[in-house]
């Protein structure tokens, strides 16, 4: 008997995890170094560009995050995404034993709670529906509504660039997070397209030839590079602890929502099943909260203040020595990575 697509999908974004989880430990470091040798990412600079370990770090992410793409052609967003979960448990028990960092007993329940909020919607995910053709995707995207989703989410990151970013960007982590988590949403739904138009190629039906592909793919790139751009400013400029509680709510739950009106994940189910998977979501947004809320925050002499969550009023993390400071993450290529 063959392995189902969903249990594909799930095998996949499990080692997605794990890559990406051990990448943050390589980054971190390649991030904090670089920041000493010269400007730092939150600043501007790219001195981080010639970082072996942050390129190490990169490596390692990136293979994640081809395990992640491929896992979101053979399962829902609603079953992949929040499994990114997993990459925050083992990058911080990662960080307790490399960079001791500890954990502790409260963030050990919280490990937990991310723990069975994922069984629980691994139980009761819905089965992976694969279009049959790159244009059938395109009239998915092209839907009344999935169009509305997009016209407002450009407009809203159009505003937090060009109005609140000057303004107080180095001030708010909800702006740099708000951009990467609206660009993400659209990344996910756009890299899906070409992994399933990729699939359809390597089964005998070309889709190359399609332009639908070759937008998707541009549209994907675009994303991608903002985001890149945008969560190294966040990770370099403030605490990680508040970061990736925080953006890991807002991707995530952008994530589903643009993926469920483009793909209609949940379409057929019935109310018990999508009431189980909303309360293992929030199960695992709880975990990963409790997680991050209880790590070693103990103050530090160089630090400026204490920052309180989830609107950062202080640039204390500027001061942070390399061990404590801010560490940069590329999520997505989607998707759903999130720092210790």
């Amino acid at each position: 008997m063959g392995v189902s697509d969903n249990a594909k999908g799930l095998i996949l974004a499990v080692a997605s995890s794990a890559f990406i989880g051990s990448s943050f430990i390589l980054k971190k470091k390649g991030l904090s170094r670089a920041g000493i040798a010269g400007t730092r990412a939150g600043a501007g600079g790219f001195t981080y560009l010639l970082e072996p370990l942050w390129w190490a770090g990169m490596i390692t992410m990136i293979v994640g995050e081809i395990a992640n793409c491929v896992a979101y052609v053979y399962a829902p967003a609603v079953l992949v995404t929040p499994l990114g979960a997993l990459s925050i448990i083992i990058s911080a028990i990662l960080a307790h034993f490399m960079l001791n960092e500890r954990l502790q007993r409260m963030g050990v329940v919280g490990c937990v709670s991310c723990i069975v909020g994922s069984v629980v919607i691994v139980l009761h995910a819905p089965q992976e529906r694969t279009p049959s053709s790159v244009e059938e995707v395109w009239n998915l995207a092209t839907q009344p509504a999935f169009l509305m989703y997009v016209v407002v989410t450009v407009a809203a990151v159009l505003t937090l660039v060009l109005h609140f970013e000057p303004r107080s960007g180095q001030t708010n982590m909800l702006v740099y997070l708000g951009i990467c988590s609206l660009m993400g949403s659209i990344t996910v739904v756009s890299i899906k397209a070409i992994g399933i138009a990729i699939k359809l190629t390597i089964d005998g039906i070309n889709q190359i030839t399609y332009p639908q592909t070759w937008f998707f793919l541009m549209v994907a790139g675009i994303c991608v590079i903002t985001q890149l751009i945008y969560l190294n400013k966040a990770l370099d400029t403030f605490n990680a602890t508040l970061i990736s509680p925080v953006y890991y709510v807002m991707f995530t739950t952008l994530t589903i929502v643009a993926s469920s009106i483009m793909y209609k994940d949940w379409a057929g189910q019935d109310a018990a099943s999508i009431a189980s998977e909303i309360c293992g979501f929030i199960t695992v947004l709880s975990g990963t909260i409790i997680l991050h809320s209880t790590r070693d925050q103990e103050p530090h002499p160089s630090s400026r203040g204490k920052m309180s969550w989830p609107v950062v009023t202080e640039r204390s993390c500027h001061r942070l020595p390399p061990s404590r400071g801010s560490l940069h993450l590329l999520i997505v290529l989607p998707l759903s990575l999130q720092e210790p």
